[in-house]
């Protein structure tokens, strides 16, 4: 397993994994250890009882030859192999059933070319098994005795106590494994209540409007680790809470002095403009140049009034205001729009794709005509002459889906993030110089969100699409 897939797992899984893992280190430990010392005490009691009998095997030679050696006491395994002067005179093993068999001339050979010390050692005689055989020599001439017993018992206590420890351990692991999943959860939590609360508070509506961050964290308890972690939320909550208010506050006195400024400047410019026009209109013989320039006070105050009007427009939708509520045929208002865009632009190529059935939806007529104005002067503004500008609608499930597409250079992919701000304008490429104010597209989006819809723009070399979804009217029951 990588590191990273380790660094993916769950605090929950670390914990149980680690108590788990810890847990199987002590039981090995544990059964390794009991298993070694166990097999330590039985080889060195083995060892004893070997000694005894090469002890026994040692004693005096008495009666015919083929009774030599014959002593008391050999358990069953036990064998036994006695030289005198380098002659072997017994050679025998006790069978499981107590009768004594010759050893064979290999396995003697093996034994008698044994090193043997002082003490025992193993050796492996084929059929017959392990033993652990050791020697008792007599001082002053080559008479040995060899005596030895199967290491299988030995063997097999061992192998069931380390079979034993195995299940055991396993059980326990497995134990261990269900009861500190239950442990952990239950220890965890409360930070599980941390969680669910930052996935409430992700999902409040943030971005603009009122805010109020009524969510805390209910674990908050500082003798603990988690709930320093739930006080320190809490913290944090109370600091954003603050600040949005804050935030709120100054964007609702920038809307107010915005739409105060907007309603209040709108007399003057109509008034510039009326006298200029009035001035302009006099039938006095005035020179060129006041001419020019009463013409040019007129133009700019008109440009003023609109940017004044979009102004204050965008300021009531900020505000929840300027819009009303009604049923809208898309299908006869985007053909008006397109009528109005070829009148105003002949030398566009301007193309309407709708169906004839009506697509229905709830709000203001005059604003959502303004939406397609907008867009179409955009296409209108931002293209060359010939550039062809579709206008389509269709029905898309439960929303109606408006879409103009045009042909032209596209828009820069630097611009894109920030196409639907205020005041966001293009660079040359696109701009013709109509000294356009850059709301327009913010007047777009703020109409379209007022309608619980949404706007997007695809835009690459092959030009610009700006999709626009609106949800349908519901049919009356």
């Amino acid at each position: 397993m990588t590191v990273a897939a380790r660094g993916s797992w769950s605090l929950r899984r670390r914990l149980v994994v680690g108590i788990v893992g810890l847990l199987a280190v002590v039981s090995v430990v544990v059964g390794v250890s009991s298993v070694v010392a166990l097999r330590q005490t039985l080889m060195a009691r083995l060892d004893e009882q070997v000694m005894d009998a090469a002890s026994r095997a040692a004693g005096p030679l008495q009666g015919a030859p083929q009774a030599e050696g014959d002593q008391p006491g050999n358990r069953i395994g036990t064998l036994v192999l006695r030289t005198r002067d380098g002659v072997v005179v017994r050679a025998e093993y006790v069978t499981e059933s107590g009768v004594d068999v010759e050893l064979t001339d290999a396995q003697i050979a093996q034994l008698r070319a044994l090193d043997l010390g002082q003490q025992p050692m193993t050796v492996d005689l084929g059929e017959l098994g392990e033993f652990r055989v050791g020697a008792r020599e007599l001082p002053g001439r080559d008479d040995v005795a060899i005596a030895g017993l199967p290491t299988a018992e030995v063997t097999a206590t061992t192998s069931n106590l380390a079979l034993i420890f195995a299940l055991v351990t396993l059980a326990a692991l497995v134990v261990a494994a269900l009861a500190g999943t239950q442990v952990v959860r239950v220890a965890l939590r409360p930070l599980d209540r941390v969680t669910a609360t930052a996935r409430r508070v992700a999902e409040l509506p943030l971005a603009r409007g009122q805010v109020a961050l009524a969510e805390r964290v209910p674990d908050s308890d500082p003798r603990t680790e988690v709930g320093q972690v739930g006080a320190a939320f809490n913290r944090m909550l109370e600091h954003v809470e603050s600040s949005l208010r804050a935030r709120q506050d100054s964007e609702e006195k920038v809307r107010q002095f915005v739409a105060d400024a907007s309603h209040e400047l709108r007399t003057p410019l109509a008034s510039i403009r009326g006298y200029s026009e009035l001035t302009r209109r006099s039938g006095l013989e005035l020179p060129d140049d006041i001419v020019y320039a009463l013409a040019r006070i007129e133009s700019e105050s008109v440009r003023m009034t609109s940017l004044v009007e979009e102004l204050l427009l965008l300021a009531r939708l900020d505000a929840g205001q300027e819009l009303a509520h009604g049923t809208v045929d898309l299908v006869p208002l985007i053909a008006d729009a397109v009528s109005d865009a070829h009148a105003a632009s002949p030398e566009h190529d301007w193309r309407i794709e709708t169906g004839e059935d009506p697509l229905v939806v709830t709000g203001d007529a005059n604003r959502l005509h303004q939406v397609v104005a907008n867009l179409l002067a955009n296409a209108r503004v931002h293209t060359p002459a010939g550039t062809v500008v579709t206008v389509s609608l269709v029905r898309a499930g439960d929303d109606a889906v408006l879409t103009v597409a045009d042909d032209g250079p596209g828009i820069p992919a630097a611009l894109r993030p920030v196409l639907f701000e205020r005041f966001a304008r293009g660079d040359g490429s696109r701009s013709r110089g109509t000294g356009s104010t850059g709301l327009g597209l913010a007047i777009v989006a703020a109409v379209v969100e007022a309608h619980r819809g949404s706007v997007a723009l695809e835009s690459d070399s092959a030009g610009a699409r700006f999709v626009v979804r609106l949800p349908l009217a519901r049919p009356e029951q």
